[in-house]
């Protein structure tokens, strides 16, 4: 299977200051579906370290998958969305908006998430909420494609082709 990274980005967790459930919780998903896991990393709200911290986990760490937890959200510190782009060359706009479109359904607040989901070289880069409960579900819900997708980027195959 594929190895995963997971980075959450929270000032509260960098500084020591709480533990990382939204992390946790992700690696368990992740280790469920068969994913080799790789490091949990941590990076403060600073767009800079993001973007650091994906490139390491991307291109030095070898990850097919890096998913994110934290910074997705509308506050000013909110920033995970624009430093996932800005080091990825495409767009998965579909699952996001898969994303949204379950947490909607159980909770509003979900419209709110600005999660975007690129590809950096061969590498899958998912953001997902902060919140544990939030982050767990908005995985869950786009995990089976996340999949597909993989097979699609690390193997130049589609799900349809191999049928």
């Amino acid at each position: 299977m594929y190895k995963a990274i997971v980075v959450t980005v929270s000032d509260s967790l960098y500084h020591g200051k709480i533990s990382d459930e939204s992390g946790k919780r992700i690696m368990d998903i992740l280790a469920a579906r068969g994913y080799e896991l790789g490091e949990m990393l941590t990076t403060p709200k600073e767009c800079a370290l993001i973007q650091a911290t994906l490139i390491e986990a991307a291109d030095k760490m070898g990850a097919a998958l890096v998913v994110t937890t934290g910074g997705t959200n509308c506050s000013p510190r909110d920033v995970t969305p624009e430093a996932t782009r800005a080091v990825c060359q495409r767009l998965v706009p579909g699952i996001p908006e898969a994303m949204r479109a379950a947490m909607c359904k159980t909770n509003a607040q979900g419209a709110l998430s600005r999660a975007v989901v690129g590809i950096r070289g061969r590498t899958m880069i998912v953001n997902v909420p902060g919140n544990p409960q939030s982050a767990a579900d908005n995985l869950n819900a786009a995990i089976d494609v996340i999949g597909a997708g993989l097979v699609t980027l690390r193997e130049g195959v589609s799900e349809y082709d191999r049928k």
